[in-house]
């Protein structure tokens, strides 16, 4: 059997989308509705060709028209169709018509659901490749009240629409198999998603669970696997620890991202923060309504040390977010990855916030030695017309010098490069910097947090102290260990 990637699953068998769809039409309880919008009814074409469908879909409809389209779902003020929000309204109508419609006394048994989707594919100039919403709606207990629902968006990468539209099909059937299924293993259904489609086909870049039964499922760990597992290259989640989707979050906006490891998040974190918005904010072409701020942590950063650690991952995540700030977890090991993603939704203005050693790494040519035009082509993408990089200072802990972008040592042969763009405005120093904290690294607050030392809580942000000890965050591994040995 072919898998996401054209290898097996080690021990596994994995069902072909007929065996799939007919475990699911041969279910008694199983009863509900279809509705897609976009690119054709290519799920439910799946179920009908399985046979025995009849005891299974209630209703297949596809409402290709706007006006009918609105007509069914309500009128989208923006105009948009391949939304969240529409994806939303068609669940909740599909399953509000279930219920009105099938009487629960004589079908004491049904599991009902709403699966739906709305998709735009590839155009026919080929630049726009197309994307789409999936989800479904649905009941795990007849005699449940509150629906589970698992929401994602998908990014097409095939460049003809018959081809997106087959594997839209099989995504759909995938999940409403994983859905009924494999539910009490979100990671894994995540994984099953790409059952018999490779993954250079489509990418996954957000995904949500929510209902009764994924309430311990935490969506910010959901965003994780799918950067784990090769589906996409960056995922963003909110304070609120649901998952948002980057190109509707960035879309046209001025956006300044600060990378960091934030293992904890320190008060010289949030100095850098704080310190390089208000400049940034001051720029002329800035709006402040039209504004992101973004937390960045790199897979690699968090491969630090070995393997990636979901628990440390998570509790970075806490901090962050009671601190309420939105986070991106990225691929991106080298700056200008990272400023060419952002650059995929945005023309505006972007602000980059690093310290003067992430200022030397940037100016280091091993990191560019992949590229046809080396660090030149790199920096070709990092440094375009509007784009600023705000340094922070760092104190040398032997010569107590402080470094800044005047007297910062990069490699001889980038010197002139360097002075390039230092004298045409794309390095910026921050100079009301608070130098009482420069001592402060995160990885010095860690070993003491670790190490059960004092001081450790005049270093971060007031309120994360106790957040810290009282869910015992970065200690739990070490004091499991001690409490086995």
């Amino acid at each position: 059997m072919s898998t996401a990637t054209g290898k097996q699953y080690a021990f596994e068998n994995i069902p072909s989308i007929k065996a799939k769809t007919l475990r699911i039409n041969l279910n008694s309880n199983i009863y509900g509705t279809f509705a897609e919008i976009g690119a054709g009814q290519e799920t439910a074409r799946q179920f009908f060709r399985a046979g025995g469908a009849s005891g299974t879909i209630a209703k297949a409809m596809s409402a290709y028209d706007k006006s009918f389209s609105d007509a069914v779902y309500g009128i989208e003020e923006d105009g948009r169709y391949v939304t969240q929000s529409r994806l939303k309204k068609m669940l909740a109508h599909e399953m509000h018509l279930v219920e009105e419609r099938i009487s629960r006394e004589n079908n004491p048994d049904y599991l009902f659901f709403s699966f739906a989707n709305t998709v735009a594919t590839i155009d026919f100039s080929k630049r726009y490749k197309g994307h789409g919403w999936i989800g479904i709606r649905f009941q795990l207990d007849p005699k449940q009240k509150e629906y589970d629902e698992i929401v994602l968006h998908i990014r097409f990468k095939q460049n003809e629409a018959r081809l997106q539209q087959e594997t839209l099909g099989t995504l759909g059937v995938n999940l409403i198999y994983g859905a009924f299924f494999k539910y009490n293993k979100p990671k894994k259904l995540l994984k099953y998603l790409y059952d018999h489609i490779d993954k250079d086909t489509i990418e996954i870049d957000m995904v949500n669970f929510t209902g009764p039964h994924f309430k311990e499922v935490d969506n910010r760990l959901m965003s994780l696997q799918l950067i784990r597992n090769d589906m996409t290259d960056a995922v963003m989640f909110g304070p609120d620890g649901n998952n948002l989707l980057p190109a509707s979050l960035l879309y046209k906006k001025n956006i300044l991202a600060l990378r960091g490891s934030f293992r904890p998040v320190t008060k010289v974190n949030m100095d850098m923060f704080q310190k390089s918005y208000d400049i940034f904010i001051r720029e002329q072409t800035v709006e402040y309504e039209n504004t992101i701020v973004i937390f960045e942590i790199t897979l690699s950063n968090l491969k630090a040390s070995g393997e990636i650690d979901e628990q440390d991952f998570m509790d970075r995540a806490e901090l962050l977010s009671s601190l309420g700030h939105t986070v991106m977890i990225s691929k991106f090991q080298e700056y200008y990855k990272l400023v060419e993603y952002f650059n995929n939704y945005t023309k505006a203005k972007i602000g980059l916030t690093m310290g003067v050693n992430n200022l030397v790494d940037v100016f280091d040519e091993k990191y560019y030695r992949d590229l046809s035009g080396g660090i030149l082509e790199a920096f070709g993408k990092l440094f375009f017309k509007d784009l600023k990089v705000y340094l922070y200072p760092m104190k040398d802990v032997n010569t107590g010098q402080v470094m800044t972008s005047n007297n910062v040592k990069v490699h001889p042969r980038m010197k002139e490069l360097y002075k390039f763009f230092k004298y045409n405005g794309k390095v910026m120093d921050i100079i009301d910097y608070d130098p009482d904290i420069m001592h402060i690294f995160s990885r010095d607050v860690l070993k003491r947090i670790i190490n059960a030392e004092e001081g450790w809580e005049e270093m971060i942000p007031e309120g994360i102290a106790d957040i810290i000890k009282e869910k015992r965050l970065f200690t739990r591994k070490v004091l499991k260990e001690k409490e086995e040995a």
